[in-house]
């Protein structure tokens, strides 16, 4: 299995850190002839979601990320990377993917300041969730499964292909929710 991440900005190095760890491999989706290398999975993370979408335009790399992601590639994206999969925002004037059945509101949780962590559940596991400048969910399409919530806000959901957390799992030793992602690959292959 090899999974690539988007390393554009954002906390790319810890997702491969993590799959590392998992004794997954993993490319760098930096230019669009990355593409062509071929990967089971795909992961966009955490970061600045108005830089990433602004840099996927201008490298050319949108429409190779989106059609990649709508032929069905898994797709895990997490706080930005969440941002850029949503279909609808509360607050963001960007086009983004457009794959992701879910409404988002940017910076939900606050700003920097407002950065917090929390054991809570996801998919009846707990696990540690890290918010920055945390988005959160506040609408749900019909075919959405949410895989967790805190302080009653959505903060991961599911939807065939897709992945979603509003927190960063990266930035924690604990792998449950990659391991997700890789069970979701798996069951795709068989």
């Amino acid at each position: 299995m090899r999974i690539a991440v988007l390393a554009l900005q954002g906390a790319f190095f810890e997702h491969i850190a993590m799959l590392n760890k998992l004794g997954v491999d993993s490319i760098e989706i930096r230019q669009k002839s990355d593409f062509s290398k071929g990967f089971d999975g795909i992961i966009l993370p955490g970061g600045e979601s108005t830089t990433m979408n602004k840099l996927l335009h201008d490298l050319k790399l949108f429409a190779p990320l989106q059609d990649s992601i709508k032929a069905g590639i898994p797709c895990f994206g997490t706080c930005a990377g969440l941002i850029l999969m949503s279909k609808r925002f509360e607050d963001s004037r960007w086009q983004h993917l457009d794959v992701l059945d879910v409404t988002v509101k940017r910076h939900g949780f606050g700003r920097q300041i407002g950065s917090f962590s929390v054991n809570d559940s996801f998919a009846g596991s707990t696990v540690p969730m890290v918010f920055i400048r945390g988005p959160y969910i506040t609408e749900v399409g019909e075919n959405v499964k949410i895989l967790a919530k805190t302080g009653g806000k959505i903060v991961s959901v599911r939807q065939n292909n897709l992945l979603g957390t509003a927190f960063h799992p990266e930035l924690t030793e604990d792998s449950t929710v990659h391991t997700y992602f890789l069970d979701m690959i798996n069951a795709r292959c068989e």
